[in-house]
């Protein structure tokens, strides 16, 4: 039986506890579970072995893992506010496990007896608790960030606040149309919408559909996916933690216990948004078809099962990604976000509320939205794109015109003058290439010589172009023996 709203908040307190206990459990297992399972696909991926030392088939991995960030040593940094910096692992922790608890996991089950719903807690607004914690998580990486007083972490940490909030509007955009077709924000009733089949009238012909939204709200479904990566800061777009650019990101000053925490609420926030994905798009703990036609698919613990399975699924979209696609420019990320992500949700809310709106007001069947409504505002989409794709190349198209135009022979490229700015001072050409004032790519000298170190004193010198000494002490000197006398 699908649990509502009214079975929620009758449960006695040491159900309660058992429930916060056992959501704990499972988010700590899914965690390290997660760890290993990325370990093994991307080994996978790249025709290796991955983990296979410690436990059966290296099962045991994460956990010696996080063993031996606990023992490792705690080092605070000299210049770091000591409060902030003990409390943002914590302010990035807390969170993830708390946007966890209006996840529906099953449907009403016995638990010693009593009979309650397989979910620690749900509101009519179940879904905005879990983007409000996901907003809470960005304070802990600023203030980590902060109280590190170092440089890198301070960039690193305000780059991951611009990429979690503006991915963070696109996630919340993409899940409007599905508050539109459930009429409702209660986690629970939102997988109750998606039950059963979903019946489509096409011009007098009647037959039952696909209920899931990730069938029925397609878009909807492809920008939850892209803005939750990048809400994570999941590779393709880790890009606060760029070590090629930010050596860590913002956790560069952290180790042992708080650092693991960090990484901690990294996966735990994957296997929520994870989570998330299921319950609004995939039918929730819902069998899937064919499974679905066995009676007592949804009845019991088995919804637990397939609920697990379509969050492992999730998972696993997130570790291919990693392991396919290459990291993208900080500018062309936030390009993507603002320019594409946003603007397709906005007008695909648009599109949806007008096509429900129609429906109801006019008493049309699907087909006929679809025919009168859907394929007038796909063709109009389609045309603006079309339009400011070419608008947005113009110049690059017109160049490549005349580049090409009566010619069979690359065109040589124009070099242009260089610019001085009057009273400007400029460094002469190097010998390796020329200066960027002269048209040139800043290129350094490759006939550097890296000077000894003074703790080197007393050794044998560096020798003429050499770039660092050998280390060897120099045969101090054999005394003489007038020096005696």
């Amino acid at each position: 039986m699908s649990p509502t709203l009214a079975d929620f908040g009758q449960d006695v307190w040491w159900l309660v506890l058992v429930k916060i206990v056992g959501v704990f459990a499972l988010l700590v297992v899914m965690t390290l579970f997660a760890i290993v399972f990325e370990r093994k696909v991307v080994a996978r991926m790249q025709q290796r072995s991955g983990p296979n030392r410690v436990g059966p088939g290296g099962s045991l991995q994460s956990l010696a893992d996080g063993l031996k960030l606990a023992f490792k040593e705690d080092i605070i940094p000299a210049m770091a506010d000591k409060p902030v910096y003990f409390l943002a692992p914590v302010i990035a922790t807390i969170p993830a496990f708390l946007a966890f608890s209006v996840i529906p996991l099953g449907p009403m089950v016995s638990i010693f007896g009593e009979q309650t719903p397989l979910q620690l807690i749900d509101a009519p607004i179940g879904v905005l608790v879990v983007l409000a914690c996901s907003a809470m998580g960005v304070y802990g990486i600023v203030l980590g960030g902060w109280a590190s007083g170092s440089t890198y972490p301070l960039l690193g940490s305000l780059r991951s606040a611009a990429q979690m909030v503006s991915y963070e509007i696109a996630m919340g955009l993409s899940i409007v149309a599905v508050f539109l077709y459930a009429g409702t924000m209660s986690t629970s009733e939102i997988v109750a919408a998606q039950a059963g089949d979903n019946r489509l009238d096409f011009f007098g012909l009647t037959f039952d559909g696909p209920s899931w939204y990730a069938v029925l709200l397609p878009v909807s479904f492809v920008v939850y996916v892209i803005a939750v990566v990048g809400e994570t800061n999941r590779a393709p777009f880790d890009l606060p933690e760029a070590e090629s650019e930010l050596v860590g990101g913002f956790h560069t000053e952290y180790s042992s216990l708080k650092f693991a925490l960090f990484f901690l609420a990294e996966y735990v926030n994957m296997v929520t948004v994870s989570a998330l994905a299921a319950t609004l798009f995939l039918g929730g703990w819902r069998a899937p078809w064919p499974i679905s036609i066995w009676d007592g698919a949804n009845s019991g613990w088995w919804p637990l099962l397939w609920f697990l399975l379509k969050v492992v699924a999730a998972l696993f979209v997130f570790i291919w990604l990693r392991g396919t696609l290459p990291r993208l420019r900080y500018d062309q990320f936030m390009r993507f976000g603002w320019k594409v992500l946003v603007p397709t949700a906005l007008v695909w809310i648009m599109a949806v509320a007008t096509m429900r709106t129609v429906s109801r007001e006019y008493d049309l069947d699907s087909g006929e939205v679809a025919l009168y409504v859907g394929l007038p505002l796909a063709a109009l989409v389609l045309g603006v794109l079309l339009v400011a794709s070419r608008r947005s190349n113009a110049d690059t198209r017109i160049a490549a015109l005349h580049a090409a135009a009566g010619s069979t022979n690359p065109t040589e490229p124009e070099v242009l003058p260089p610019v001085r700015a009057p009273g400007a001072r400029h460094r002469p050409a190097q010998r390796s290439g020329p200066a960027r004032a002269e048209g040139g790519f800043p290129i350094p000298p490759m006939d550097l010589v890296v000077p000894p170190s003074p703790r080197l004193t007393g050794r044998e010198p560096v020798a003429t172009g050499a770039p660092v000494a050998t280390g060897r002490r120099r045969p101090s000197p054999t005394p003489r023996k007038d020096d005696d006398a």
